[in-house]
């Protein structure tokens, strides 16, 4: 006879719920006030003319237009250079 009983417990059945970030406009769509353009974690893009960015780094847009997208180079204080992605709302 088995001295224990058989039932298994499992410790790694939990998991987070997904945090759904990414693009949620593409180029070349019109959004209104308030409308969320970018969820992010960090500033992997960049605000530009008519955004703005949230607490949590989203970003979203302060005026009605079209979106547009565009590369920046930022120089950081080391004189290195890398290129950035902006979102703009014009």
């Amino acid at each position: 006879m088995a001295h224990r009983k058989a039932q298994g417990s499992t410790k790694n059945l939990r998991d987070s719920q997904p945090k759904y970030r990414g693009l949620k406009v593409g180029q070349g769509q019109t959004v209104k006030i308030g409308m969320i353009l970018v969820r992010q974690s960090g500033t992997k893009v960049i605000a530009g003319k008519g955004v703005k960015t949230g607490r949590d780094h989203t970003l979203y847009a302060v005026k009605n237009g079209v979106v547009s997208f565009r590369e920046k180079r930022k120089i950081h204080f080391d004189n290195s250079t890398l290129k950035k992605k902006m979102v703009e709302v014009l």
